[in-house]
């Protein structure tokens, strides 16, 4: 067999049931189409937040020991290093030194410096082109784009410029290209939809107005129904309890609606992006010999952007808009969001639904933080098409050995092929531990059981396939297995670069800056 191509489409802080296949009622009928081609899975996880989760893709690798322990600022000596480690290839540079062509567009965020090129940007790290942001986040309309290692006036953007159709119409051209030319080609299409701030146009927004004009409840509870009819949830017969979460109410209705639908139109707009490489692969007639992933970097954002955000440097939230108006930034209910002038997140109770029906959100390592939606197809290497559901515990770190193993090459991470899996939906291998760490929140799981912690608080112990919610904590009928987890979990921190959290902490205080910025 040639060697397939390889698209990994990354989205940027979407939940667990956000699209069709995953029982979302955003209309995603692109992804509908990736999974009809293909295979679901409904335990895949990844890391809790976006620069740990890009980190662990592209090496293999946990993130803490290739230098992402939270996101990308340098608090060496007492932290992380902010920027992933020239030591471990990544899987540009694998792919690249067998032959493929490599292309990012989108967002990068694993270098800690933004303005001067150095060995952690992505034309460095084995990608022929790139074309995107390196901070986290940015302006839809006009982000700090940079093209290979040259900035883009912003002059040269158009006046209906939007980021997401950037990215989509760079990756599809990057597929007909190489297709073209009949070499092996890997792309990594790095969205930042649906991450903050709520950008779109109104003509996707419209639509989605009335849909979520009942509130947060209803289409929580449509959602758990349609995952049950899938079969993505067959233990799950309610949505975690929210604590303290806020009831609809006629306050701020029109407002609350206006978040969740601006939310909605980028997530379709990301789905119209999919469906142009698709369109790319078919009429260049390499879809069979493609292998094309899909998925999150971490569950919905639950974050709340102060009036001002004021923490967010003028590269991430320009002050004014590309015609000179003021940029309202913040979560303001007399501003509707969408437009250039506006910058605004979608808020803790959207974010709950869109984790439906798992408990909490990115940066946590219960269920709603690490659990993402999953599709694989490779019409031309076994994998089925049909949209089958895999239940098999997979892992962000599983993606480089298994297109390692695809090669028949040898895995050099820490992951484990999902080759089989893929292929055989099925089967079921013998349980596997993952453990996960960030900003404190600590997580283990073997098997059925997940031990997990929020910083500063009590190991928790669910038995995870009876109970994916994690509604009942079995901690205190098992306290030999919470210990045996423990020091399961212990081991793996030691042995992986884990900073104790309250280490990093310190060195904030010893530096004069406030603790709270050690989060990101």
């Amino acid at each position: 067999m040639p060697q397939p191509n390889l698209i990994v489409i990354l989205a940027d802080d979407l939940g667990y049931s956000d699209i069709g296949p995953f029982g979302g009622e955003i209309d995603t009928p692109s992804l509908q189409r990736l999974s009809d081609r293909g295979v679901r899975m409904s335990s895949y996880y990844v890391t809790p937040r976006c620069s740990p989760s890009r980190a662990a893709l592209l090496t293999g690798h946990h993130p803490h020991s290739v230098g992402i322990g939270v996101l990308t600022t340098d608090n060496r000596p007492t932290g992380y290093a902010g920027s992933l480690t020239t030591g471990v290839p990544t899987l540009a540079e694998l792919l690249s030194a067998r032959g493929y062509a490599t292309g990012l567009f989108g967002k990068w965020h694993l270098a800690s410096e933004f303005s001067n090129p150095s060995d952690t940007w992505p034309t460095r790290r084995g990608f022929d082109e790139f074309r995107g942001i390196l901070p986290g986040a940015s302006s839809f309309y006009q982000p700090p784009l940079v093209a290979g290692e040259e900035r883009v006036p912003a002059e040269e953007l158009d006046d209906d410029f939007y980021f997401t159709d950037d990215i989509s119409e760079h990756g599809a051209a990057f597929v007909r290209h190489h297709a073209q030319d009949d070499e092996p080609f890997f792309l990594y299409l790095a969205y930042t939809a649906p991450h903050w701030p709520l950008h779109a146009r109104e003509a996707d927004i419209a639509k989605y107005r009335d849909r979520y004009a009942a509130g947060w409840g209803p289409v929580r509870k449509e959602r758990l129904r349609r995952l049950q009819e899938e079969g993505l949830l067959p233990a799950v017969d309610r949505p975690a309890d929210v604590d303290d979460g806020a009831e609809w109410s006629e306050q701020d209705q029109e407002w609350q609606v206006e978040r969740m639908a601006v939310y909605a139109a980028q997530v379709e707009s990301l789905d119209r992006g999919v469906g142009r490489i698709l369109d790319a692969l078919d009429e260049s007639g390499v879809s069979d010999d493609t292998i094309v992933v899909f998925f999150s970097d971490n569950g919905g954002c639950a974050e709340e952007l102060p009036p001002g955000a004021t923490f967010l440097s003028e590269l991430v939230r320009p002050p004014v808009t590309r015609s000179g108006q003021e940029v309202v930034a913040g979560n303001d209910p007399a501003v509707m969001p969408g437009p250039e002038t506006t910058y605004q997140s979608y808020g803790r109770d959207w974010a709950t639904v869109s984790n439906t029906p798992f408990r909490l959100w990115k940066r946590w390592v219960h269920e709603g933080g690490i659990s993402t939606p999953f599709i694989v197809s490779w019409p031309g290497g076994g994998v089925p098409a049909g949209g089958a559901i895999s239940h098999e515990v997979g892992h962000v770190t599983d993606i480089v050995p298994t297109v390692m193993a695809v090669l028949g090459e040898p895995n050099p991470g820490e992951g484990t092929s999902l080759l089989d899996v893929w292929r055989t939906p099925e089967l079921r291998s013998p349980e596997r531990t993952v453990c996960w760490e960030h900003i404190g929140n600590a997580a283990v799981r073997r098997g059925r059981w997940k031990l997990v912690r929020e910083w500063g608080g009590p190991w928790e112990l669910y038995d995870i396939e009876a109970d994916r919610i994690e509604s009942a904590d079995l901690s205190g009928e098992h306290p030999d297995l919470v210990s045996e987890l423990a020091a399961v979990y212990q081991e793996w921190a030691e042995s992986h670069g884990v900073i104790p959290w309250q280490d990093v902490l310190d060195g904030y205080a010893a530096r004069g800056i406030p603790t709270s910025r050690a989060v990101g």
